[in-house]
């Protein structure tokens, strides 16, 4: 029987998506640090042992409470597209889209200077003890779990193969590690020996800049000296609604995270109680939800220092109200969006200290092993985040150099009287949104602890290519599948499979898709949350099961 009662700890708290990570965040809490030292060191330890989910390649958002302060902060270290990457290069090259992986669809990292830029303000250890961790594992080597054994799999011949610098790394023999295995990534450890003795310009401006971007433009990228020169993380605003009593914090643009504050606008006028946690009925105005906030998403949402977002509007309790009367509580509605369900591998982490500091972390490479290009002999995997952007110049998110593209990144965090009462934060490409709203009501509508809220059934809807029916087959879940069907793209949602018997079929009902899919899978996301009992001030943790997850209180 899976355990459902939470962590505890007193002194402090820190749930990640891999073991080995948890353990160097409670390490450098037990060093004196605080929560943001904390965060950034299981970060980088995350990119040792989870290089599937994140690198220094990849991007990084972060929200921060600082205690001193008593405020939240929010950090966007998004990278942006390079200047040659331009829709007009595609065009010459007869490309009608950017391609998913390889050189092309890198855009600037954002994570090093993420790093750096949140520990000159708020961490209080040295940089090389921030590394150190991270460096030994590196050296030293870590054991190849089953999870990352099965990425791997996945990926070797198809996105690491390709590249020689990449299949060095992780197919050393021709072949991806198996589970057990251990795997030693030295170009790394020597990348992160510089960056703690030299500070985030050496991976920016120095030696390690100037052979990432020799290796992409020899592969045929555009990624630049000047764009890495350009780049800078910034301070940005959170965005907030409250939900019952609640001040539920997303980050904004060029995040997704207003499309789950959308959705909790929409379901607060609903008794949701009434209709029983996880019944069709509860989950078909969620469903019904998440259409008109991703509608929204995918018409408004990008960066916005190149267009305008109402955000005023969107997250106004009396848009919401407009948007539950175009809600049918008997029937789906039809939802049309551009472009199939994104689905992003991804890295979240949290961390609480003594002090009262609280971090939201969430890093990624976007898809699993981002491009699939590591740089070099760096040892630091690329991500592919550039893939992102559309080609069509009516597109919101259309490609524009030194922009950054719309993020399914977004770290979330919940303040009750203006101090913080939950982080939480998940893996997940477009279904963060989605997998946010569903642990949020289960905490905050049903009262279950956080571990509960995190191993419960999870479900996510997007568009998908599904095999079409043929004459005399039935239509809906994975009924009427066969190799002779046509492919279609439907609104489908997918199930795990520990739901309540008979909410597939009554969804079906409804009008809805449904694909029911395996016990605990990884696209309905790796959650990691931390609850701050406002009365005792103990911290409760949850790691989630779906994942090599762990959350370690002290």
């Amino acid at each position: 029987m899976l355990a459902e009662q939470p962590v505890l700890g007193a002194r402090g708290m820190v749930a990640c998506a891999h073991y080995l990570a948890t353990q160097v965040g409670v390490s450098i809490l037990n060093q004196g640090g605080n929560a943001i030292d904390a965060a950034i060191a299981a970060n980088v330890t995350m990119t040792v042992v989870y290089p599937s989910t994140c690198s220094a390649g990849g991007d990084i958002f972060m929200l921060i409470w600082d205690a001193k302060t008593q405020q939240l902060y929010a950090l966007n270290g998004s990278g942006r597209a390079p200047q040659g990457m331009t829709p007009e290069y595609f065009q010459s090259h007869d490309m009608q889209e950017i391609p998913a992986r390889g050189p092309l669809s890198i855009s600037v990292p954002g994570a090093v200077d993420g790093w750096f830029t949140a520990l000159q303000r708020f961490g209080s250890l040295p940089v090389e003890t921030i590394f150190a961790p991270a460096i030994g594992f590196a050296e030293d080597g870590v054991p190849v779990t089953p999870k990352l054994s099965t990425w791997l799999n996945r990926a070797a011949e198809s996105v690491l193969g390709a590249w020689e610098s990449s299949a060095g790394v992780f197919m050393p023999n021709g072949k991806p590690f198996r589970t057990g295995e251990v795997l030693r990534q030295l170009n790394l450890a020597r990348t992160y020996r510089t960056l703690a003795r030299e500070g985030r310009d050496a991976f920016y401006r120095g030696p390690i800049a100037r052979t990432i971007t020799d290796y992409v433009q020899q592969g045929g990228g555009v990624l630049a000296m000047t764009d890495m020169k350009q780049h800078q993380s910034d301070w940005v605003e959170p965005i907030s609604t409250n939900y019952r009593g609640y001040d539920v914090y997303e980050f904004p643009p060029n995040s997704q995270g207003i499309a789950a504050l959308e959705m909790l606008n929409i379901l607060e006028g609903y008794d949701l109680k009434s209709l029983g946690y996880q019944t069709a009925e509860y989950l078909h105005l969620f469903l019904e939800a998440k259409k008109l906030a991703f509608a929204d998403r995918d018409h408004y949402i990008s960066d916005p220092a190149f267009v305008d977002i109402p955000l005023d509007q969107l997250l106004s309790k009396a848009y919401a109200e407009q948007q539950r009367t175009r809600i049918n509580s008997q029937r789906a509605t039809a939802y049309f969006a551009a472009g199939l369900e994104q689905e992003g591998d991804t890295m979240y982490l949290c961390t609480a200290d003594k002090e009262g500091n609280v971090v939201s972390l969430i890093q990624s490479l976007y898809n699993g092993f981002g491009s699939g290009v590591v740089g070099g002999d760096t040892g630091v995997l690329l991500q592919n985040r550039g893939s992102y952007f559309s080609l069509d110049p009516r597109h919101v998110n259309y490609l524009q150099p030194g922009k950054r593209t719309m993020h399914t990144l977004t770290p979330a965090m919940v303040l009750k009287d203006s101090k913080p009462y939950l982080v939480l934060g998940c893996m997940g490409g477009d279904a963060q949104p989605q997998i946010h709203v569903q642990l949020l009501s289960a905490i905050l509508d049903f009262g279950m602890n956080v571990q509960q809220a995190i191993s419960a059934p999870r479900w996510r809807s997007g568009r998908v290519r599904v095999a079409a029916p043929h004459k005399g087959q039935e239509v809906g879940g994975q009924r009427g599948i066969d190799e002779r069907s046509e492919r279609k793209i439907v609104e489908a949602v997918m199930l795990e499979r520990r739901f309540m018997s008979g909410v597939p079929l009554q969804l079906d009902l409804l009008g809805h898709y449904t694909i029911v899919e395996g016990l605990w899978e990884d696209g309905m996301g790796h959650a990691q949350a931390i609850r701050i009992n406002p009365n005792t001030h103990i911290f409760e943790g949850a790691a989630d099961p779906r994942c090599d997850g762990l959350a370690l209180g002290l």
